[in-house]
């Protein structure tokens, strides 16, 4: 069965239905050395899947997130796919930039000009404060982007800090006057572009534009031009155009895109890259767009495009290979073509390669892979082609140098590496990408993403998890390495943050008990049951569930830590649950079953004690 994929961002509901009474086998899914791995312990014992065994062996069944197709966990496997943004068609455009440029876009353009000293804090207290709000768009929202390429903003023609010039919106009669004098000729051709462009920036500019008759005519000869200045200002009012939040501004550009395509093969990189964001827009807002590139060539222009030396290049091309990527139609019409091509070759080799100059295209790139994962096309071939080791280096990598660089931004490419990771191990029937992961250093990576992290980026700590659970669902060897490698106690610190967290946290534990008695023992010997004892003090039902299931666990394999537990006060957390409707039928099974006998034989073995006292 395969699992479906879920939305970017901080999970909305990982766990989001009561456990189910469908019994099946649960496995549940920082330091600056990488130690070794021993083998994992001999000892491994089953547990009985029979039905009626405590009403305490439960498949986790999430409920879908609310943006997004339901997603389901494999057969007797805990592993969770962890989702692509698919959101529906009328609510996926936005004007804000996808944050995943913002590294590398501005960080790119503040080279290449030079603004004077006395504007340089406030341009780059502007771009601080851009770039948050676009990572906050992107985490939280996740809604497909438009971007805009406006370099007149920032500096003027003297390469010296500027304001952007305000522009009224134009009428009907401005307009036509100003294509009357473009086409006659004259030497002012590029500034009445500018000016037209400065006034497309306007809604109701732009839908008076593309009503005029022989307009967009007009407009796609100029872009035709052979006068390099005329045709780079006809190119940036189509881009205007192209992000118009008007439908049917973007279908009035459908007779351009053929030209789009063609230059992209040009020698501007400027041009190229104008061109790249231009299509990335219009394939967003319309259908018929991206219904009319296809057959256009966009695919192998792509192909051909991505072996540009150029980052900004390589940046607009995986903005509009995301673009398409994330359509409704992409896994049928689009994913095909992009597999069969050589882009996830090339693709693999941007996300790993250069992070220092080009961060803004491995982002972009791990995101397109992260929706061609996401897709289950053809998976297969990916792995094939290295994926999983590619991708486990990366992050190897980005943990080693976290203490050393600055690590701004560095989540947006970390969050879809490890998206694509989860949701390989989810597949059925890829024991490939199993074979591929065995490298225990790899968790450590993960906690030490998880400790850097957890304040100010905590959405990442629950990705952390899902792949760690994902890790530790079927592998005794990841089970062996928490334990081994000394990760337990940072996991059990885990169970006191967000509840998403404390859930899937309990779920990694859970994996590490199913395992068999000698794991269990290790849990015990390092205080477990002191953190459930926390866990069980909380009100919500399905982390109170999930240690519920932990204690199972630890109880069917390790019958001494039911004593533990009564000599704690366990008995007394349970009762505080056993009039939830949710709970009661399994905190009775777990208390009839061991807590019950293990209370009866502590109370005979003291009625022993006290039988051969002496008399006083």
């Amino acid at each position: 069965m395969q699992a479906s994929p879920r939305p970017l961002g901080p999970p909305h509901s990982l766990l989001g239905t009561p456990l189910t009474d469908t019994p099946g086998t649960p496995s549940y899914p920082l330091t600056d050395s990488f130690p070794t791995l021993p083998g994992p312990p001999s000892t491994r014992a089953p547990i009985s899947t029979e039905p009626g065994t405590l009403g305490l062996l439960r498949t986790l069944r999430p409920g879908p997130p609310v943006d997004a197709a339901p997603w389901r966990l494999g057969p007797g496997s805990r592993k969770c796919a962890v989702p692509c943004r698919h959101l529906p068609r009328w609510s996926r455009r936005r004007l804000l930039p996808s944050a995943s440029a913002a590294i590398g876009m501005w960080s790119r353009r503040s080279c290449r000009y030079r603004p004077d000293a006395s504007g340089l804090e406030e341009l780059r207290a502007r771009r601080r404060e851009q770039e948050s709000a676009l990572r906050k768009a992107r985490r939280q929202q996740q809604l497909v982007s438009k971007r805009l390429l406006r370099e007149d903003s920032l500096v003027n023609g003297d390469g010296q800090a500027g304001v952007e010039i305000a522009v009224e919106p134009l009428s009907d009669q401005e307009i036509l006057q100003l294509l009357r004098d473009v086409q006659r000729g004259t030497e002012e051709r590029k500034k009445l572009l500018s000016r037209l462009r400065q006034g497309l920036q306007h809604k109701e500019t732009q839908q008076k534009f593309v009503r005029l008759e022989g307009s967009m005519r007009v407009l796609i000869g100029l872009f035709t031009s052979s006068l390099a200045n005329v045709q780079m200002e006809a190119a940036r009012c189509l881009h205007e155009l192209s992000h118009s939040c008007d439908p049917a501004v973007a279908e009035a550009c459908l007779p351009a895109t053929s030209y789009l395509l063609t230059y992209l093969s040009g020698h501007s990189v400027e041009f190229t890259e104008l061109c790249l964001y231009t299509l990335g827009n219009l394939a967003v807002e319309s259908d018929a767009v991206r219904k009319q590139l296809l057959p256009q060539g966009i695919i192998p222009a792509l192909a051909s495009c991505i072996q540009s030396p150029h980052v900004a290049v390589l940046e607009g091309l995986g903005y509009v290979l995301s673009q398409l990527l994330q359509a409704r139609e992409a896994p049928t019409k689009i994913i095909p073509l992009v597999l069969d091509s050589v882009l996830p070759q090339h693709m693999l080799q941007l996300v790993s390669s250069n992070l220092e100059l080009g961060m803004g295209v491995a982002v972009e790139f791990a995101w397109c892979l992260h929706y061609i994962v996401c897709s289950h096309v053809n998976n297969t071939l990916l792995i094939s082609q290295g994926i999983v080791s590619t991708l486990v280096l990366l992050l190897l990598e980005l943990a080693s140098v976290m203490s050393k660089a600055a690590t701004e931004g560095l989540e947006l490419l970390i969050c879809p590496v490890l998206r694509c990771l989860s949701n390989l191990l989810a597949e059925d029937e890829t024991e490939g990408c199993k074979v591929q992961i065995q490298d225990e250093r790899l968790l450590v990576a993960l906690f030490l993403f998880m400790q850097y992290f957890l304040q100010q980026h905590p959405f990442l700590v629950q990705e952390c998890l899902w792949l760690l659970n994902n890790l530790t669902a079927d592998e005794p060897i990841f089970c062996s390495a928490v334990l081994t490698m000394d990760l337990l106690p940072a996991l059990l610190q885990l169970l006191s943050c967000s509840r998403m967290v404390t859930l899937l946290a309990l779920t990694v534990l859970c994996n590490i008990a199913e395992k068999g008695p000698a794991y269990c023992y290790q849990l015990h010997q390092k205080a477990v049951l002191p953190s459930l004892l926390s866990t069980l003090a909380l009100s919500d039902a399905q982390v109170v569930g999930q240690s519920l299931e932990l204690l199972h666990l630890l109880f069917l394999h390790l019958p001494e830590a039911a004593d533990d537990f009564l000599s704690q006060a366990g008995l007394q957390a349970l009762e505080q649950h056993q009039d939830n409707p949710q709970l009661q039928e399994r905190v009775r099974a777990l208390s009839e079953t061991y807590l019950q006998p293990a209370a009866a034989s502590l109370i005979s073995c003291a009625s022993a004690s006290a039988a051969v006292l002496p008399s006083s």
